[in-house]
């Protein structure tokens, strides 16, 4: 029996509300919102495309940049966070065969991811708050360019997704550890050891080896979610800290000169934002690949012992990569420009490598397969980390990186392929693998929708973050504006994929709409009673 079998009948013996469980309707009110927040964020990211090509009447400069601020913060925060967390918290208790800890600690999360990104994403619309730098880069921040009640705004959604974010992380460790009621004691410590990677690593060096207690996607979402409540703590601090200059400009105190350095600053915020990227992304996105490979096969995964290494090498290279941020700031030191920007970089071609290579042999040892569409978009997702991962890898080189710094080729080659090709259609496999699931085996409206979101969305993706690259390699800065013409060739051309992008979003959406149905939609944010025993598989439960 295959693993999205097994998965739908383990959960035919549970509690149901409206012919749902409350644990399918949680990953379903993640999931939905946050598919709507990257819509939001495709809309915004075509408005910024327009702007580049030609001037917008109704986009002025102050809603230009202030769309630029908010427009990654809602990809990552309302789309990528809401998406992860709730397939995570869906997908833990299942694999842990043991109920989740708190139904409402998870309630409590969507709330709190979702309303802050609505908080945040309304300093910019309504406050056209737009730091951009002044975000990342050295305080005091310049107050005269926006409203400081955009800053304090903007600064409450992010505390409010942060809270969010560490109720998750609690709820998955708490999860994994804990003893439900009526069960026989469980080995908290050995099952923590276990998913952090600690059993793994001392194995290396034991003769009889220590049986892993917990499985290796659960392994994975322990890792990365470590890095994401780490990075939790540094943007809540991050925050604090702009609000104490905020409110020091407000009541006119000046703080142009105070115990914060700016070069810590910078070096302790990209530590902490690259936790996104190299924790949150890379290894979530690997043990995502390991999941769905073993589940689209029904075979078990490709060197795994292996596997489980490498995520936990993986977690340590997120905590020491950060500086390939500041290899063009003159004052980083020469010892992190080259060990941590260019040495430990380096890394992360060997490990996500090795992650690639692991879920390609463990599809390719089972074939024949069907391309069906979580695998269709598995390969996708493969594809996009197996051009970005390179691309990174080439600005993480000194002599490159004064060439390609704060250019379109950053954001576009490296940034926007590795989310929207590797990351987002990784997630789209996800939903995809996920839908029959938390639907109760719902058949898909429609597959020729489907198959146009694929080809739509690869080629958008590739294609956008391609004709970019060319224009940064050309001298296009990021975060700039052109009037002049000079790149818009290459402009119209990441417009037109851009447009193949936000095409394949509003067929992926009317497809799972037209699925679910209207009042199934509606009925997923009812309230559903708590049923301790949710996410115990049938048999378990008899």
């Amino acid at each position: 029996m295959s693993l999205i079998s097994t998965l739908i009948n383990g959960h035919e013996g549970g509690l149901k509300q409206d012919g749902m469980t409350p644990m399918q309707k949680i990953a379903l009110r993640f999931v939905v919102l946050g598919v709507l927040y990257y819509g939001l964020a495709a809309i915004e990211g075509m408005m910024m495309r327009m702007v580049e090509i030609t001037p917008v009447p109704f986009i002025d400069d102050a809603h230009f940049f202030s769309i630029m601020t908010v427009h990654p913060m809602v990809g990552i925060f309302g789309s990528t966070y809401m998406i992860v967390f709730g397939a995570f918290l869906f997908l833990v208790p299942f694999l842990m065969k043991k109920p989740i800890f708190s139904l409402k600690l998870a309630n409590a999360s969507w709330m709190l991811v979702g309303g802050g990104t609505l908080i945040m994403w309304l300093a910019g619309f309504v406050f056209s708050y737009a730091p951009l730098y002044t975000l990342y880069w050295p305080l005091p921040a310049d107050f005269s360019q926006f409203a400081i009640i955009g800053g304090i705004v903007y600064v409450v959604g992010v505390a409010l997704i942060m809270v969010g974010t560490f109720l998750y992380s609690y709820n998955i460790f708490k999860t994994i550890m804990y003893t439900p009621e009526g069960w026989d004691k469980q080995p908290s410590m050995e099952l923590f050891k276990s998913a952090i990677g600690f059993t793994g690593l001392t194995n290396f060096f034991k003769k009889k080896k220590t049986e892993h207690l917990v499985d290796l996607p659960v392994a994975a979402i322990s890792r990365g979610t470590i890095d994401v409540g780490l990075n939790a703590v540094v943007i809540m601090a991050a925050g604090v800290l702009l609000l104490i200059y905020m409110f020091g400009a407000a009541f006119g105190f000046n703080l142009e000169k105070t115990w914060v350095d700016a070069l810590l600053y910078k070096n302790m915020f990209w530590w902490g934002l690259d936790l996104i990227a190299d924790g949150l992304v890379l290894i979530f996105v690997a043990g995502t690949w390991y999941l769905l490979a073993t589940a689209i096969t029904g075979k078990k995964l490709f060197m795994q012992n292996i596997a489980r290494a490498a995520l936990f090498v993986e977690m340590v290279v997120s905590w020491t990569v950060w500086s390939h941020h500041l290899m063009s700031d003159q004052g980083q030191s020469n010892f992190l420009k080259v060990f941590s920007g260019e040495m430990v970089t380096a890394l992360e071609l060997i490990t996500q490598g090795l992650a690639v290579y692991i879920t390609l042999v463990t599809l390719s040892r089972a074939r024949p397969l069907k391309m069906t569409n979580e695998l269709k978009f598995l390969l996708g997702g493969l594809l996009g980390f197996m051009l970005a991962v390179p691309a990174g890898i080439i600005q993480a080189d000194l002599g490159m990186n004064r060439i390609l710094h704060n250019t379109q080729w950053i954001i576009g080659s490296h940034v926007h392929v590795a989310i929207l090709v590797g990351l987002t259609m990784t997630l789209y496999s996800a939903i995809y693998f996920l839908l029959p699931i938390v639907t109760n085996g719902a058949k898909l409206y429609s597959q020729k929708l489907a198959t146009a979101h694929f080809w739509l969305h690869i080629v958008g993706g590739i294609g956008m973050g391609s004709f970019m690259g060319m224009a940064g390699i050309d001298g296009m800065l990021r975060r700039s504006t052109y009037i002049d013409g000079e790149y818009n060739t290459y402009m119209i051309l990441a417009g037109i994929c851009g447009g193949l992008l936000l095409l394949a979003f509003f067929a992926f959406l009317f497809n799972v709409v037209m699925t679910v149905g209207v009042k199934g939609l509606i009925g997923i944010y009812s309230p559903a009673k708590i049923n301790t025993r949710e996410c115990v598989p049938a048999q378990q439960e008899a």
